[in-house]
């Protein structure tokens, strides 16, 4: 399976990566930090070499040991692995859902260098998070000049092109999410050309397009708020770089046309998966557009700074993203997030971890209903943008997947097919 590859080949490599990311950074642990910084290195390091020996040799999965606050949480989970009625009792790297293992790794990888102080607060993947931002360039000042150019007469849109404008931003937020550097294993995944010019191409391989269910709510939603009530847009993001500035113009346009009156933002409190936002990521990505010496990118920057400023847009990150538990469990794991996004009107999740934490990360039958993967999972209408990157699915019609199945083995990891898939909650 993908998930056996995954954890036989993908994450070794990017331990690796990790590791070689450490080695290079020791001279300037040193000027930080003298020695410490140095022994803070060395000690991370054999930390994850053992991590990466434990991984490829199948050693049992081991509880926490940091004093982190979700600590408790994660080894509540090992125990509750460890007496699954169908399980082999005692979790391992190949022997334990993918979803668990791969998110388990993450958040080791977070401990090695948080029980490492002085360079306790060193992001292991800031650096290829950034290589990504500016090997996008192209892509981004096509993305930021074009938006530039619709607010100049967005107030003139008739409804019907209003909507055509929405439909194209949230296909370039759904095609932003092949830029992952966890699916390539830390390799270039920058996104080249400008994201606007082979939309319609990409069309055909949206295999569950709700596009036009997303508009009506949100027109619905509009129309029926009161002076009390603002129309709110939640984005569970994923990738930072290209993908985050794709889902930045996506909610500076549902404000610009007064389709929401606020957008709150959620990323992952700890590096993780890769080259998933963090809040250093997000405003690190709004500062460099800001200064950027491009004037429809700083334009963005500038506005988006404002944004914040002004409260319309709000950052959020709660260490339930980082957990490995399905979102369905979320009401009894974080009540707290669960209440705070019962108050949107749409929750947009973005790509394929958070589309495999909503379904369970199970292998359903393509054509079950994603109201039923979701097992009760209903806070708020929620769409998941998301592009295949593995494999699972639902949500399709009879046949449609053994149809693409036939023809091409590896459509739902490769990146290729997305999905916008909408569900109305209760």
């Amino acid at each position: 399976s993908f998930a056996y590859f995954t954890i036989k080949d993908r994450l070794p490599q990017i331990l690796t990566r990790v590791i070689d990311t450490l080695h290079r950074h020791k001279n300037e642990f040193f000027e930080e930090h003298g020695e410490k910084g140095v022994e803070a290195e060395k000690r991370a390091i054999s930390f994850l070499s053992k991590l990466r020996n434990e991984l490829q040799t199948d050693k049992p999965v081991t509880p926490l040991e940091d004093e982190l606050p979700d600590a408790a949480l994660w080894n509540q989970y090992l125990d509750y692995q460890r007496n699954l009625p169908n399980g082999n009792g005692e979790p391992s790297w190949f022997q334990s859902p993918w979803l668990y293992v791969e998110c388990y790794m993450y958040r080791r990888i977070h401990a090695a260098l948080a029980q490492n102080p002085p360079i306790d607060n060193f992001d292991v993947f800031k650096e290829g998070k950034a290589q990504n931002f500016f090997e996008s360039q192209e892509a981004i000042i096509a993305l930021c000049t074009y938006f530039q150019e619709l607010l100049k007469n967005i107030k003139d849109l008739d409804e019907k092109q209003l909507q055509e404008e929405l439909f194209k931003l949230l296909q370039v937020s759904l095609w932003g999410n092949k830029c992952d550097l966890s699916f390539s294993a830390g390799e270039d995944s920058s996104q080249k050309s400008s994201p606007l010019q082979s939309l319609e191409n990409m069309v055909p391989y949206i295999l569950v397009n709700d596009m036009e269910k997303v508009w009506s709510l949100l027109v619905n939603a509009k129309k029926n708020r009161t002076e009390r009530s603002n129309v709110r847009v939640d984005i569970i993001l994923d990738n930072a770089g290209f993908e985050l500035v794709s889902d930045l113009v996506l909610a500076d346009f549902l404000l610009s046309s007064k389709l929401a009156d606020e957008v709150y933002f959620h990323g992952k409190s700890i590096p993780w998966y890769v080259s998933d936002t963090t809040k250093h990521d997000f405003n690190w990505t709004i500062k460099q557009l800001g200064s950027a010496n491009h004037m429809w990118m700083s334009r963005c920057g500038i506005n988006w700074e404002g944004n914040l400023k002004k409260g319309v847009w709000v950052f959020r990150d709660h260490m339930f993203w980082t957990l490995p538990h399905d979102f369905s469990s979320m009401s009894e794991v974080a009540p707290d997030l669960y209440a705070e996004v019962q108050k949107s009107n749409l929750l947009l999740f973005k790509g394929d971890l958070n589309y495999r934490k909503l379904t369970g990360d199970r292998k359903w039958e393509y054509s079950v209903p994603f109201h039923q993967a979701l097992n009760k999972f209903n806070p708020a209408p929620l769409c998941s943008l998301r592009t295949l990157k593995s494999d699972t699915q639902v949500g399709l019609k009879p046949g449609q997947g053994e149809q693409i199945q036939a023809s091409e083995s590896d459509w739902m990891v490769s990146g290729k097919y997305g999905v916008v898939q909408f569900d109305a909650g209760l």
